[in-house]
């Protein structure tokens, strides 16, 4: 690619460093469950384009290690909503399905000290990794998931072989995810944070449009595609520019 990037406007904190993005599937049933992984393939295309490097973590997240990939993605947090014939209809429905994305930051080792969570707080689960074969597949707990009970925030892992690289991998994902609430809400103490929107309708930031008719919009930059299956396939620089645009001018 050779177009590059407005990189002058990511000022951010973390904006120059890697990003990890999770998609969660909301109102649509399997619909919103294939909606998320359309957009999971969406995003890995996308930094795949740029030449960045795209690690599967689990089912519906994925780490992308680049220059400036956290700052250029982050703006894609929130819900995004699709509109199609659902293929898992038999009477051939249109139907609006929804997915929350999220964009978080891979947090500088001590910006990940500063921030200790008393045990007490948190609840591990433990599973058996759920990602294709091999041998330590399905033999042993080695898939972790971390919850921060306070706030109901979770973060999971089963990319690492070993069930402590998986659960040092969770809780520094779960950090991340209460560093940028508290950011964002301008609290100072984790007992203060509270959970996220839900991917619902009414919340969201693109809709992307199949059928009757085909387009691409976001609702805060009004940027439109006419061509949903570029898109889809990871062509969004036109929508990534409007977006710092849009966040430099507000």
């Amino acid at each position: 690619m050779t177009d590059q990037l407005p990189f002058k406007s990511l000022s951010g904190k973390y904006d120059k460093g890697h990003a990890h993005l999770s998609i969660y599937p909301g109102v649509g049933g399997e619909d919103a469950k294939d909606w998320a992984n359309m957009l999971l393939n969406m995003y890995a295309k996308y930094a795949q384009k740029r030449g960045w490097k795209v690690a599967l973590i689990d089912d519906r997240a994925i780490d992308i290690r680049g220059e400036y990939a956290y700052g250029t993605l982050r703006r894609e947090t929130g819900v995004h909503r699709l509109v199609r014939i659902s293929p898992f209809d038999s009477k051939q429905l249109r139907h609006t399905s929804f997915a929350l994305v999220e964009v978080l930051p891979e947090l500088p080792e001590l910006d990940a000290r500063n921030l200790v969570i008393p045990p007490e707080d948190l609840k591990v689960e433990l599973s058996r990794s759920s990602g294709p074969g091999g041998q330590n597949v399905n033999k042993r707990e080695t898939a972790v998931r971390v919850v921060h009970i306070p706030t109901g925030i979770a973060a999971a892992s089963q990319a690492e072989r070993g069930q402590s690289q998986n659960k040092e991998k969770a809780l520094s994902l779960l950090k991340a995810k209460l560093f940028k609430v508290m950011e964002e809400r301008k609290e100072r103490e984790v007992k203060n944070l509270r959970t996220q929107v839900k991917p619902e309708w009414g919340q969201q930031i693109r809709s992307y449009v199949l059928h009757p008719y085909q387009q691409v919009k976001d609702h805060r930059t009004n940027t439109v595609s006419h061509q949903p299956d570029k898109v889809l396939g990871g062509d969004l620089e036109k929508f990534i520019e409007a977006e710092l645009d849009w966040d430099k001018e507000s």
